[in-house]
């Protein structure tokens, strides 16, 4: 049975940083889509970035240049490095994925936020105060 657990949320101040990292447990297949969304109170969820095991990644353009995301493989963990957080980020972030045996086709991972993630994790709390 997959479980993704998240971890690393907080509370900063404005133009501090966090790291988000996603742990992924039972996973027997090799190739996956990932992605880190999120939801404000009152805000409908929105993707932040994903990424697939071809290495296609696809931020919002509201994170574009600050937040990176990226996978050890070994750990089979996923991360989100937030850089110049700001109020606006505050928001339970929640990370999500889907695994086949199969490959994904080249952009079905970053071509769209719904690609068909199956799998989501309970989510961390990040607030950012100006």
């Amino acid at each position: 049975q997959v479980q993704l657990v998240e971890s690393g949320g907080g509370s900063v101040q404005s133009g501090w940083s966090l790291r988000l990292s996603c742990a992924a447990s039972g996973v027997t297949y090799n190739n996956y889509c990932m992605g880190w969304f999120r939801q404000a109170p009152g805000k409908e969820r929105e993707g932040v970035a994903s990424l697939g095991n071809n290495g296609r990644i696809r931020y919002a353009d509201s994170v574009k240049g600050r937040f990176t995301i990226s996978r050890d493989n070994a750990k089979r963990t996923l991360y989100l490095q937030m850089n110049s957080l700001k109020p606006e980020d505050t928001a339970m972030y929640y990370c999500a994925a889907m695994f086949s045996w199969y490959p994904y086709p080249y952009d079905y991972c970053s071509g769209s936020w719904s690609p068909g993630y199956n799998y989501w994790g309970q989510g961390t709390q990040v607030t950012v105060s100006s």
